[in-house]
């Protein structure tokens, strides 16, 4: 048996130069370090589940994960294969095996096409020998099987709501059966209960198609519903990654306790008595600037257990066991 992970991400960054306009010819580019040094191993029909701030780099780690964004340095490797320095037909292949589910899902789709196009155009790109009949054919199943009926193949994106627009985005994700679907904050633009339904609409989907997910999100309560295991990632870096189960029973990073502190509980009582646990506690003081980070831990400057030696130190990962990485010595 292959026990080797389906996706293995090793040491990613992506760095952009930021010119100011003020800057003169001679001075070098500050640089903006959205993804710095992102490691995570990815198994057939897995979960893993992203979280963190707004602007900690878990968007630009899917795009550069999946091509959209170069990587600055570290490798993806996906099926015990580097992607760097494939040509582009080898690349290509591996795209088909790799889908992606956006955010808005309005703006994801092309106004000026119908809905049944949308969808058939990655069978377009990818398998132009499929005739039109069969094309079609394709599409209406996949339309039915992401709870879209077939009668509206003709419609185009602005006659639908939110939910059906971000199923028609699945369904264009998942025509050609790839084996990895990265998932862009797929539910956060949508009211809660048409949440719980694309949430539960991608689980059956998995299920059904052996897929492995990279969900992204904010909503540490959603993660905790799709997800396998966990990453935490805070000014693109990594504090923490455990097993979901762990991690929200046992979070032993401060920015971890803090993400599940901001997660509201619908009980009064059960919401006083944990912020008064001593070991949730609220994110105080403002996000720093991805231009200029802290030195050493970058979650210092909000951190309630920072130390001295946490200004001039990179801390290095503590494995805690079954699969649980810390980055933060005095947990």
């Amino acid at each position: 048996m292959n026990n080797a992970p389906l996706l293995s991400v090793r040491n990613l960054k992506v760095h952009f130069p930021v010119t100011g306009d003020n800057s003169w010819p001679w001075q070098k580019p500050s640089v903006l370090k959205a993804v710095d040094g992102i490691s995570f191993d990815l198994s057939a029909g897995e979960t893993l589940g992203i979280v963190g701030e707004s602007g900690c780099g878990k968007s630009t780690l899917a795009r550069a994960v999946i091509g959209l964004t170069a990587a600055t340095a570290g490798e993806v490797i996906w099926q015990g294969r580097s992607v760097s320095g494939l040509k582009k037909r080898e690349r290509r292949s591996i795209q088909q095996q790799i889908q992606m589910i956006f955010q808005d899902p309005l703006a994801s789709l092309n106004p000026r096409m119908t809905i049944g196009d949308i969808i058939a155009e990655p069978l377009r790109n990818y398998q132009p020998e499929l005739s039109k009949p069969v094309v079609r054919q394709q599409v209406r199943e996949m339309m039915d099987r992401v709870g879209l009926l077939p009668n509206v193949i003709n419609r185009y994106p602005h006659e639908f709501s939110g939910g059906q627009c971000q199923r028609a985005g699945i369904a264009r994700a998942l025509i050609l059966k790839p084996q990895l679907v990265i998932c862009d904050e797929p539910v956060s633009a949508l009211d809660v209960s048409i949440q719980a339904q694309v949430i539960n609409l991608l689980q059956a989907l998995q299920q059904e198609m052996g897929l492995a997910l990279l969900f992204i999100a904010h909503d540490l309560s959603v993660v905790k519903h799709i997800s396998d295991r966990v990453l935490v990632m805070y000014l693109g870096s990594e504090m923490e990654s455990a097993n979901s189960e762990q991690l929200y029973a046992q979070p032993m990073h401060p920015y971890t306790r803090a993400l599940l502190a901001s997660v509201p509980v619908p009980d009064p009582h059960l919401e006083r008595n944990k912020l008064n646990n001593q070991t949730l506690k609220l994110l105080e003081g403002d996000l720093p600037s991805p231009i200029n980070p802290p030195s050493g831990c970058v979650f210092r400057t909000r951190c309630p257990v920072a130390k001295q030696d946490c200004a001039r130190i990179k801390p290095d990962f503590q494995d805690k066991g079954h699969q649980h990485r810390v980055a933060c010595p005095n947990t």
